[in-house]
């Protein structure tokens, strides 16, 4: 396939997964202050008893332009699935100046947000979504937000003094980490989302100082069951970023579940209307139920 056909693709696999209008949720909480500092909660369709809990974290290379909304189609795509869903939205890059594109995230606070997140819901999930079981929770995301999914697993393994760093392994059933940013180093290299790993970090000056708090792929073994969904044809978030994260797990000592889809680029993942999304689900309940 030529570059031209690969791109022309891409852009229409990106078309589908844009194309469906933005889902309400059931409730809305808040984990904190600020106005990205929210969860969107939506209640599983048809089943009885309480049910698994999704949670979604939204790529979008961690810039502001893109927030949980993009994902709302495909977080009540799994309600549908009899799943209740946890979509949760944190605090991105700022718009650039000059207009340009915005900053890859916010340090700290992207990761602040997330790891506020992740410990509010417990709570939120018994107090406003009784239909979801806080005892089985999948932590999904989708690139941008499969590395934050993958680093949320993981902070256990984070080094002592870390202000993210938990005292036990997050009460995970496990993790499907959808054509997830997995390894920031091999991800940096080949210039994944226009250098958005380098500016999630704070850029050359901070890079390697801060990617032991940062990069999944140095944060194992994490104990907890993993499985990573990439599409074969992914120009985005090319498949090596994932291989890179098996590999490093296998070195840990940790098997980590590599799904590879053929013909399948970056966005199919999260597009209700594509094959790939089923697949994904199918992983999900894996785990969950």
């Amino acid at each position: 396939m030529t570059d031209d056909v690969a791109a022309a693709r891409a852009a229409a696999e990106e078309k589908s997964a844009f194309s469906h209008p933005p889902v309400d949720p059931d409730a809305t909480a808040a984990y904190g202050d600020d106005p990205d500092h929210v969860i969107d909660l939506y209640a599983p369709r048809g089943g009885s008893g309480p049910a698994p809990v999704v949670v979604v974290l939204h790529g979008g290379a961690w810039r502001t332009p893109y927030d949980r909304r993009h994902v709302s189609p495909f977080a009540a795509f799994l309600a549908h699935r009899g799943f209740a869903v946890a979509s949760v939205e944190y605090r991105r890059g700022a718009t650039r100046a000059d207009g340009g594109d915005a900053v890859a995230g916010r340090w700290p606070d992207t990761f602040d947000d997330v790891a506020a997140a992740l410990d509010a819901l417990p709570g939120l999930i018994r107090e406003l979504l009784p239909a979801g079981d806080p005892r089985r929770i999948v932590l999904t995301g989708h690139s941008a937000g499969g590395h934050l999914a993958l680093w949320a697993a993981a902070r256990h393994l984070l080094p002592v003094g870390s202000p993210w760093r938990t005292d036990a392994p997050a009460p995970l059933r496990g993790v499907v980490a959808l054509a997830p940013i997995a390894d920031l180093e091999v991800a940096d290299k080949l210039g994944v989302c226009d250098g958005a790993v380098r500016e999630l970090l704070g850029g050359d000056d901070h890079f390697a100082e801060r990617r032991p708090h940062a990069d999944p792929a140095l944060l194992l073994p994490t104990g907890i069951a993993t499985t990573l969904v990439q599409g074969r044809a992914d120009i985005d978030v090319p498949h090596a970023v994932a291989e890179a994260y098996a590999d490093a797990a296998a070195k840990a000592g940790e098997v980590v579940g590599v799904t590879l889809l053929p013909d399948v680029g970056h966005f199919p993942l999260i597009d209700p209307a594509a094959d790939a999304c089923a697949i994904v689900a199918e992983e999900i309940a894996q785990l969950a139920w």
